[in-house]
């Protein structure tokens, strides 16, 4: 896979993670996509490949965020 598409793809990914984020889907949009251009000129594929792999870490991370929302949401609503 080459770089530019798992940029993208990282890009479709964190969009689609944070449509539950807590502050709001714009929100989230804005400062992904200033994130995203901040980044466009960087042509150094080792630069490249630590942005994924730290946008990759932002994934899981939101994804623990969210688990950890309807765990609690679950406990709340079955125990006191």
């Amino acid at each position: 896979m080459s770089l530019r598409s798992q940029v993208i793809s990282l890009y479709k990914t964190l969009l689609y993670l944070g449509r539950e984020y807590p502050s709001g889907y714009d929100f989230f949009r804005k400062r992904l996509h200033n994130a995203f251009l901040k980044n466009k000129d960087v042509k150094d594929p080792d630069k490249i490949e630590k942005m994924i792999a730290h946008g990759q870490y932002i994934v899981r991370e939101l994804e623990a965020l969210y688990k950890l929302k309807k765990y609690r949401t679950l406990k709340r609503r079955y125990y006191n």
